[in-house]
């Protein structure tokens, strides 16, 4: 297999049927049930849009397949692995707030390189591999330009695409993306969308939580409709229609 030059976003293979298995899940905070009922699958090459209003459980999902809300009840497998330990490094996470503080003096190619970090353990420095890995992830969403800029001079929507490069530069199978397209201006929004599709074509399975409706068109294959409990999944036009998108929004205030 040639390995990617670095125009080529660091991607995995893509994995033998799906990603991403979750049976009958249900996840909770304590003694309070947060989100039940979730059973999906999401392939290479897929991208499924989570959609729910505000407190749905759309957030409580990815982080309950990170492990970092508990699975009371029900299954998830990641590329044929159970448990969030065995298979958390075959996962890229970009979260909806990220705790990087933009003050903090550390160059755009240093915040990418974090996302290598995990495999490189404690005391191994970074070697040609990663810094060929940070290149690739970068060229990935557009930055190339921007890789020795200091990260909190970026635009906000450069920030979100650095955020992005980190998540994807260990070479993930399955991407979980947290509202990654919140206060984007149209040029950064139509970056995010081409590296998204580039992703999907080179096998990365994609679950992406939004409201944004035009984006799920844009980009995704199928939509989990969510709000405590799963309502609807399936494919995206079978889904979205105005029937199930005002029973899942039916108790929010417009």
């Amino acid at each position: 297999m040639t390995p990617p030059t670095a125009s080529e976003p660091t991607v995995a293979p893509a994995a033998v049927g799906a990603v991403l298995r979750v049976q009958d899940a249900t996840f909770a905070y304590g003694a309070r049930t947060a989100l039940e009922g979730v059973s999906i699958e999401v392939h290479p090459g897929e991208a499924v849009a989570l959609i729910g209003p505000n407190g749905a459980g759309k957030s409580t999902l990815l982080k309950g397949i990170l492990g970092a809300v508990p699975l009371v009840s029900g299954r998830i497998e990641v590329a044929g692995s159970t448990g969030h330990r065995s298979y958390a490094s075959r996962i890229g996470y970009m979260p909806q707030h990220d705790d990087l503080d933009p003050q903090f003096p550390v160059t755009l190619e240093q915040v990418v390189m974090m996302g290598r970090y995990r495999g490189l353990g404690w005391f191994r420095m970074p070697g040609a591999a990663d810094r060929a890995a940070v290149e690739s992830a970068l060229a990935a969403v557009g930055l190339s330009d921007r890789a020795k800029r200091r990260f909190g001079d970026l635009s906000g929507g450069q920030q979100q695409r650095g955020i992005l490069a980190r998540s994807i530069v260990s070479s993930p199978e399955l991407l979980l993306l947290d509202e990654p397209f919140n206060g984007l201006d149209q040029s950064n929004r139509d970056a995010l969308v081409t590296t998204l599709r580039d992703l999907k074509s080179r096998g990365v399975a994609v679950l992406v939580s939004t409201h944004d409706f035009d984006l799920a068109r844009q980009v995704c294959d199928r939509v989990l409709l969510l709000n405590g409990r799963q309502l609807a999944f399936g494919e995206r036009e079978s889904v979205l229609t105005l029937p199930n998108v005002h029973n899942t929004f039916s108790d929010v205030e417009l």
